[in-house]
C-alpha cells in the first residue's frame, strides 16, 4: 500500500508516494533525482551514502523513508552556499586534492560536515575517530583529514568578529 511521506529535502518541502519498505537512498537517488548520494555497500559500513538527518550524519541505505516523515534531509546537493560557492569542506577536499575517483566523497564531506557540527574545533585524532567508518578505496586518507581540519579552522575564523 503506497503512502505519502513528507520531509524537508536540501531546505525543500518534498513529499513522495511510497511503499514503506524503500529505503531513503532509493527516493532520494531515484524518486528524488540527487544522485551525489551514493550506493556503496548496501548494509551501512562503507559510508557512501552519508546523508544529514536533522544535521546528524545517517546512512541513507539502513533507514526506511517512512523514518524521516518531517524531518530535514540534507544532502551534498543542499551543502552549497545560495550562490552557488563550494561549501569551505568542499573546498579545502579540492584544494588539497582529498579525493581521487570521488565515489566516496559526498559521503565523506557530509560525515565531516555532522562532525564539524558537534565538534568545531577538532583535534586530528577527533577527526580520525570520527571519520573511521567512513571507507576510501583509493586511500586518500591523510589529505582527507588535512581537509576537514583546514575547513574547521575556516569555519571557526568565519565565525569569530
Amino acid at each position: 500500500m503506497y503512502k505519502a511521506v513528507n520531509f524537508k529535502l536540501n531546505g525543500e518541502v518534498v513529499s513522495v508516494d511510497v511503499f514503506g519498505d524503500e529505503t531513503l537512498l532509493t527516493v532520494i537517488r531515484t524518486y528524488l533525482d540527487k544522485t551525489g548520494t551514493k550506493y556503496g555497500c548496501g548494509i551501512g559500513q562503507c559510508g557512501a551514502c552519508t546523508v544529514l538527518i536533522d544535521n546528524e550524519a545517517i546512512r541513507s541505505c539502513m533507514i526506511l523513508v517512512e523514518d524521516v516523515q518531517n524531518k530535514e534531509i540534507t544532502t551534498i546537493e543542499g551543502l552549497e552556499s545560495k550562490n552557488g560557492d563550494l561549501h569551505p569542506i568542499q573546498k579545502a577536499f579540492v584544494e588539497l586534492d582529498a579525493l581521487q575517483c570521488g565515489f566516496c566523497t559526498p559521503g565523506m564531506i557530509l560525515n565531516a560536515y555532522g562532525l564539524l557540527l558537534k565538534n568545531p574545533t577538532p583535534t586530528r585524532q577527533e577527526v580520525l575517530d570520527g571519520m573511521e567508518e567512513n571507507l576510501c578505496r583509493c586511500g586518500s586518507y591523510n589529505r582527507i583529514i588535512d581537509a576537514i581540519l583546514k575547513a574547521a579552522k575556516e569555519l571557526n575564523e568565519k565565525v569569530k568578529i
